[in-house]
C-alpha cells in the first residue's frame, strides 16, 4: 500500500536557503596559468597547483582552463562574483589564441563561425579568424611538432564553456590543436602577466 500523502498545506515547508553574505573585501585576481597545471589548489598526486602560484587565502577559480591550456584565470573570494563569470547562461566571451596543425581554408574557419557539431551536441556560432603568431613566452614543454605539417594561429571568441570545447570544435573541422593561450574573459585581459604572475583588479562586473 502506498502511504497516504499529507495536505499540502500540512506538509513542512522546504527550508529556505539563505543567500552567502558578500565577503567584506571582495577581491578579483587574473592569473596567467602556466601549461601542465591544474585549476584547484591541491593534489594528492603531487601535481602543480595553482598553490604553488597564488598565496592569498580564501580565493578560488571562476571557471576553469584544462591542464594542458594556458592563459588567463580569474579568482575571487565573492561567491556572486564567481557565479556571475563562470555560469555559461551569462554568456561572456572567452577569447583564446589557438595553434593549430594545418592550414586553415575559408570553409573551416566558416564552420567554426557558424557552429560546430560534437558528441554532446552542436556548439554556438564562435568568432574565428586567422592570427598572425602571437608573440607569446616560450611553453615548456615545448610544442611538438611535426615537420611535414604546417601550423597556424587561430583566434576564437566562445560564449559556452563546455568541456575541452575548442579543441573539439578545431578537431571536428580538421585542425588540431597544437596550443592553447585563453587571452580573454569578458573586459579582463592577460596583457602584462608572464605564466604564474597575477594582478588584483576592481572585483565586479559592469
Amino acid at each position: 500500500m502506498s502511504r497516504p500523502r499529507l495536505p499540502a498545506k500540512s506538509r513542512p515547508a522546504a527550508p529556505r536557503r539563505v543567500a552567502k553574505a558578500p565577503p567584506a573585501q571582495p577581491r578579483l585576481l587574473l592569473l596567467n596559468k602556466p601549461f601542465d597545471v591544474l585549476t584547484q589548489f591541491n593534489d594528492d598526486q603531487g601535481r602543480a597547483t595553482l598553490k604553488d602560484f597564488v598565496d592569498l587565502p580564501g580565493v578560488y577559480p571562476a571557471g576553469r582552463l584544462d591542464r594542458d591550456s594556458e592563459g588567463l584565470l580569474l579568482l575571487t573570494n565573492d561567491g556572486r562574483l564567481q557565479a556571475r563569470i563562470a555560469d555559461p547562461r551569462h554568456k561572456l566571451p572567452k577569447t583564446y589564441w589557438v595553434q593549430v596543425e594545418g592550414e586553415p581554408s575559408d570553409e573551416q574557419l566558416q564552420q567554426l563561425r557558424s557552429g560546430v557539431t560534437l558528441n554532446d551536441g552542436p556548439t554556438l556560432p564562435a568568432e574565428a579568424r586567422r592570427l598572425a603568431e602571437p608573440e607569446l613566452w616560450p611553453r615548456n614543454p615545448p610544442v611538438r611538432f611535426r615537420k611535414s605539417v604546417p601550423t597556424a594561429w587561430l583566434e576564437l571568441v566562445i560564449r559556452e564553456g563546455r568541456n575541452r570545447q575548442v579543441r573539439r570544435m578545431t578537431a571536428a573541422v580538421g585542425l588540431p590543436t597544437l596550443r592553447l593561450v585563453r587571452v580573454a574573459i569578458g573586459p579582463w585581459r592577460l596583457e602584462g602577466l608572464q605564466p604564474g604572475q597575477w594582478r588584483e583588479v576592481a572585483a565586479r562586473l559592469e
